[in-house]
């Protein structure tokens, strides 16, 4: 069987670049979609991924017709788009009482209204040949909620929402549709923090520590598995005990 093609949306980053590193160590050829316009975080992740078969690809996930393109032209390249990643995500915390209508629809459009927009154009071609995976990175504000984050909770939360609702419309047709909701981690975002901050998020994680990305992308790698075709609507929550539900 020739290699699954897999999209990382937000490849770059800390979460993007442990997914797509573990994606194309499993055997997939990788695509990282990121904004352009940034040469040193490019020649990080081009460094991390030297040898693998990963390629880069400039996206602004916001933009409905430039993931249409985007979308189109890994097909035409590769022949298929069989495992798209929706990992692309920004803050703008602030409480609502201060929060603008900019804060608000950038995080929206960023973290959810991406998932649509690379969504509605890709699992067409999933559809017709029978096969693909979905993967919606959430977070576990999106189940808890979190000062500051009416935003950036409202739109994580409804990410699980469109995936369960995309999973039963094709489920019988090969398409599983899953969410991972990872808690903190250590990633460029999460050590910019004050210690005492950090600190103190330590000391609620049952585990006793941060997550590491590469255990978020390993969960990725088990949703999109070939093998995981019966795990579908599923929210993996990755949180070290932070949230625990029935």
């Amino acid at each position: 069987m020739s290699k699954r093609v897999a999209a990382v949306t937000g490849g770059l980053g800390g979460l993007g670049t442990a997914i797509c590193l573990h994606l194309a160590r499993a055997g997939h050829r990788v695509v990282a979609a990121d904004l352009d316009g940034q040469p040193e975080r490019l020649a990080a992740f081009e460094a991390a991924v030297h040898g693998l078969d990963v390629e880069f690809a400039a996206l602004d996930v916001s933009d409905f017709a430039a993931c249409g393109r985007f979308v189109a032209d890994v097909q035409a390249r590769h022949g298929a788009l069989d495992v798209l990643v929706n990992n692309a995500g920004i803050t703008r915390d602030v409480t609502l009482r201060k929060m603008d209508r900019v804060q608000w629809q950038d995080v929206v459009d960023v973290n959810l209204g991406s998932v649509f927009n690379l969504c509605r154009h890709a699992v067409d071609g999933m559809v017709e040949r029978g096969f693909g995976r979905i993967v919606n990175l959430s977070s576990v504000n999106g189940q808890t909620g979190q000062f500051g984050q009416t935003n950036y909770s409202a739109a994580k939360a409804g990410m699980h929402g469109f995936t369960m609702a995309l999973a039963r419309e094709v489920a019988r047709k090969g398409v599983t549709v899953n969410t991972v909701s990872p808690g903190y981690c250590e990633t460029a975002l999460v050590m910019r923090m004050p210690e005492a901050i950090r600190a103190d998020i330590v000391d609620k994680v049952p585990v006793g520590r941060l997550g590491r990305p590469e255990e978020i992308a390993r969960a990725v790698a088990f949703l999109v598995a070939e093998d995981a075709g019966f795990v579908t609507g599923a929210n993996l929550p990755v949180n070290g005990g932070l949230f625990m539900s029935f």
